[in-house]
């Protein structure tokens, strides 16, 4: 995973957007880059699971509901990766959003591609 700049994700295709940000697939590469807080990441597919992972492992509830400490600021580190996110929590809603609808788009396109082959054959 590395950082890149934003310029050459007009050569990618969109998985997905938001107004928040947007997921890139990259077919050459065989790599998806995430636009979101300001920065263009690229990842792997097993690291783009593990951001997955890690943003739903975020209990925005229990943090907006505990008095103890400020539920402003959180930070999402994957593991093995060399790139983390400082975001508070409405980011982190968002990015949710992003990456639930990457997953869906992702998970259609393969329906579709399962469909049209069984068609042809």
């Amino acid at each position: 995973m590395t950082t890149v700049k934003v310029e050459r994700a007009v050569n990618f295709q969109e998985v997905f957007a938001t107004k928040a940000g947007a997921v890139y697939q990259c077919d050459r590469e065989g790599c998806w880059y995430i636009d979101f807080a300001d920065k263009l990441v690229k990842f792997d597919y097993r690291n783009l699971l593990k951001l997955k992972s890690s943003i739903y492992r975020v209990d925005i509830e229990m943090l907006l509901l505990d008095n103890s400490k400020s539920p402003e600021i959180e930070m999402v580190f994957i593991c093995a990766c060399n790139t983390c996110y400082i975001l508070n929590l409405l980011q982190i809603i968002s990015l949710k959003e992003l990456l639930e609808g990457t997953f869906v788009m992702l998970e259609l396109n393969k329906i579709i591609h399962d469909r049209l082959n069984r068609i042809v054959i």
